[in-house]
């Protein structure tokens, strides 16, 4: 769709050449929302392709994805054997509702910032303790946990001006056994829950809840919780106005998915550990 109220396009390549932030502006990576609806309220996009961040780097802590990665570039990763979660990577970037064309454009830092319940890109990097890293507009950074990245339905922690650099996920999360649950309406539809177990290294459960709810919820539990355990912990921990409720599934067939699914993920984790 054309942007017909755009009136400039600014193409930084460092970030001291980024523009200081004014009403009217967006960020422009993807753009697969961005050009997909009228922004009658923008006036400027700032184009950060020119930044030209290395979409994906092994560092001495793990792997850092920068925000401007995209779907497909990221699900094309090689990895390392011990990296025990590497399939969640695939089966997040197949949750998408995206064809093969979006995948070579959509980005990674563009779902978590969209924001929406049903990001896969929020779910991966929250269960595998992602840690994002913010550009604020003042020149300084700061650090916040991918988990608490996403505050609502399509709201998340960004001030204004500020922009998401990358996230950085450690070499633990990678390492650890996990399991993954997502569900649809529909075969080929939006998630109404995505939920994503993994096992610590003490040999408790971590289980984080998505899609079926407004934002990310993780609970933890030292040890491998008994199926009454779980399901009363999701019942005090996810309560009735966390749930998100729309056409694509109803609160109440969110909270009984997300029930299920967190028992099939139990069953699974726990039986691994006896093996």
């Amino acid at each position: 769709m054309d942007l017909n109220t755009i009136r400039e396009v600014a193409r930084p390549q460092t970030r001291a050449e980024l523009p200081v932030w004014t009403a009217g502006d967006a960020w422009l990576a993807g753009g697969t929302w961005l050009f997909s609806e009228p922004q009658v309220q923008l006036r400027r996009l700032i184009d950060l392709t020119d930044l030209k961040w290395p979409p994906l780097t092994v560092t001495p802590l793990g792997l850092s994805v920068a925000a401007t990665c995209t779907i497909a570039q990221l699900d094309a990763l090689a990895c390392p054997p011990d990296w025990l979660a590497a399939p969640l990577i695939d089966q997040c970037c197949r949750a998408f509702l995206a064809s093969f064309k979006i995948w070579k454009t959509a980005t990674v830092g563009g779902n978590l910032c969209m924001s929406l319940p049903a990001g896969p890109m929020i779910s991966l990097t929250s269960a595998l303790d992602g840690i994002c890293t913010i550009w604020q507009a003042d020149g300084a950074e700061r650090k916040v946990a991918a988990i608490d990245f996403v505050v609502g339905n399509q709201r998340n922690v960004l001030a204004p001006g500020e922009l998401l650099r990358q996230i950085d996920i450690p070499f633990a999360a990678l390492r650890r056994r996990s399991a993954f649950r997502q569900i649809s309406l529909a075969p080929l539809g939006r998630s109404g829950a995505l939920l994503i177990g993994g096992i610590t290294s003490e040999g408790g459960l971590l289980l984080t809840v998505t899609a079926s709810t407004k934002r990310p919820v993780r609970l933890c539990f030292s040890t491998m919780p008994t199926t009454g355990e779980l399901r009363e912990a999701i019942r005090q921990t996810i309560t009735d106005d966390l749930y998100h409720d729309d056409l694509h599934g109803k609160l109440f067939w969110r909270m009984h998915m997300t029930l299920r699914l967190a028992e099939e993920i139990r069953n699974e984790l726990a039986d691994g550990a006896r093996s």
